[in-house]
């Protein structure tokens, strides 16, 4: 007899090998900077690229930037774009940004999907920058912006159907690009930076949230805020979960209960703000995986927890 769990398990056992197929297709890779010329406040910093190995004996490109001269967006372009784009805002920590020189794993997973993916590589508070802890906000607007432009100039994007997902550090920067996309950090420098960095979806995965206590990843929070960590008016202006607008996207927020890098209660506390403020929200809780994707189930079956999330954005018009 075939139950429910039994059907489950094949249709994500057939969808893995089908993803596999399409995963194999060739991508096109692009690397270039975020700005024309300087990033805002270059002329008042001394700072250069810098990326370490995360690993000795791991892929070559398995890297972290401790120091970010030069803001980088990495294209991966599917085989058969579908118009859809993604910008990837990685971790570290606001000590580092754990993104390589080629698309990683989850641009091309999103790749084989038909969607153009975005890693993004942005700069960090501790190089000296003047905006501060806004220095990656600055980074993630451009960057939106600069995807949207791209449509105008040949890439295969609808620049009504443009997402950002964020892990980690990164899902803070996310949550904040998705909440203050419209705030002024940044003088206009052309005609990019009149449209609009507003994402139309947002995928917070084992994000950092908050800067306060209870729950807050002290190690982000130093990082970002620097001298100001200890103030509470600082805590409050830069946690993510509060005074969400109601111009805030439908928001996908997913963790592991056993994280013991940052607590899940930060992603408590953002499905929460997002439900009390209106918002259209989801909050995935899986049982094991730690700081990271969720681990399979104990038959070996994947969580599928890009789908659940692809799911959620489609019930709010992306990517179709």
């Amino acid at each position: 007899m075939t139950d429910r769990r039994t059907f489950l398990a094949g249709s994500l056992a057939t969808l893995a090998i089908a993803l596999r197929a399409v995963a194999a297709e060739p991508v096109t890779r692009e690397r270039f900077p975020l700005w024309p010329a300087m990033p805002p406040g270059a002329e008042r910093v001394r700072v250069r690229d810098e990326w370490v190995r995360r690993s000795p004996d791991g892929d070559p490109d398995d890297i972290a930037w401790p120091h970010v001269a030069v803001p980088m967006l990495t294209m991966c372009r599917p085989a058969r774009p579908n118009g859809a784009a993604v910008l990837i805002c990685p971790g570290g920590g606001y000590a580092r940004v754990a993104v390589g020189r080629h698309p990683g794993a989850i641009a091309r997973d999103f790749a084989s999907r038909g969607i153009t993916a975005f890693e993004l590589l942005y700069r960090l508070p501790h190089d000296g920058w003047p905006a501060g802890a806004d220095a990656p906000l600055q980074d993630a607007q451009r960057a939106m912006r600069v995807i949207r432009a791209g449509a105008d100039s040949g890439w295969p994007i609808d620049p009504d159907r443009i997402a950002v997902t964020g892990f980690s550090a990164g899902g803070h920067l996310a949550a904040r690009l998705a909440a203050q996309a419209g705030r002024k950090i940044y003088s206009p420098i052309d005609a990019t930076d009149r449209l609009s960095a507003q994402p139309d979806v947002a995928g917070l995965f084992f994000p950092v949230i908050t800067m306060r206590d209870p729950g807050v990843h002290k190690a982000s929070r130093r990082e970002l805020l620097g001298t100001h960590a200890a103030d509470p008016v600082w805590q409050r202006r830069y946690s993510a979960e509060l005074n969400l607008p109601a111009t805030m996207p439908p928001t996908f927020v997913a963790c592991n209960v056993d994280d013991s890098v940052v607590p899940f209660k930060n992603s408590l506390l953002m499905a929460e703000a997002l439900h009390d403020a209106g918002i259209p929200t989801e909050l995935m809780a899986f049982e094991e995986g730690g700081h990271g994707p969720p681990a399979p189930h104990a038959n070996g079956t994947p969580t599928p927890w890009m789908d659940l999330f692809l799911a959620f954005a489609a019930d709010h018009g992306w990517p179709a």
